[in-house]
């Protein structure tokens, strides 16, 4: 099993001690021997950074969430915020408020996302899903989905909506997904687990923020 935790050792610096009056032999070879084996343990663990598998020891910002409700719209003039009620891995980005994507670390960042769409109404129906940062509307970060009218009364029409966008953040900055639908009908739904065969809940929403950078000078 591959362990998640594993970072470089960073060697801790020689302790050579303060130089006697004149010159000692011991003394010399005690302090290059010291210093010989701290740079050799500091090259060994550039040499694994900087190797063909150094990124495993790349500890990054990062955060996973999914949600496992329904999410209605009360009305079409109301921009609604996507809730999450469940982290599945958090580091240096949290989740607030059931909505915010809060990170610790300053950069650019990978915002992606999948929702479950559903439509009972008669009609094709329009769906648009944006960004904002701080709680304002992230410019020309909108997306427009259709969703075709339901194939009967009990039986709805079914849509995945994903994409992902790149957002400058600032350590203290919170990120949010954020919809509108052109009829109350279209809702984002979860299902339960399901048998013949077994399959796996799906979930409204999944989304994950991943740190991609540090900003361009």
């Amino acid at each position: 099993m591959t362990d998640l935790y594993q970072q470089i050792q960073v060697p801790a610096p020689p302790d050579i001690g303060s130089a006697p009056q004149g010159y000692e032999g011991a003394f010399v070879d005690q302090s290059n021997g010291a210093m010989r084996t701290f740079f050799i343990k500091l090259v060994n663990s550039i040499a694994a950074l900087f190797g063909p598998r150094g990124g495993k020891y790349i500890n990054a910002p990062y955060g996973a969430f999914q949600d496992s409700t329904d999410q209605v719209a009360a009305n079409t003039t109301t921009a609604y915020p996507v809730t999450f009620n469940t982290t599945d891995f958090s580091n240096g980005v949290t989740l607030s408020d059931t909505s915010r994507f809060n990170v610790s670390q300053a950069g650019l960042y990978n915002l992606q996302f999948s929702v479950q769409l559903k439509n009972t109404t008669n009609d094709g129906q329009d769906l648009d899903i944006w960004f904002r940062k701080n709680g304002t509307n992230i410019s020309g970060s909108n997306s427009r989905f259709h969703l075709p009218a339901r194939k009967s009364g009990g039986d709805p029409s079914h849509l995945i909506a994903a994409l992902n966008f790149f957002v400058d953040l600032s350590s203290g900055d919170y990120v949010q997904i954020v919809w509108r639908t052109s009829d109350v009908g279209v809702s984002l739904e979860h299902f339960a687990t399901s048998s013949s065969p077994d399959r796996p809940a799906i979930p409204s929403a999944i989304a994950t923020l991943c740190f991609v950078s540090n900003r361009s000078a």
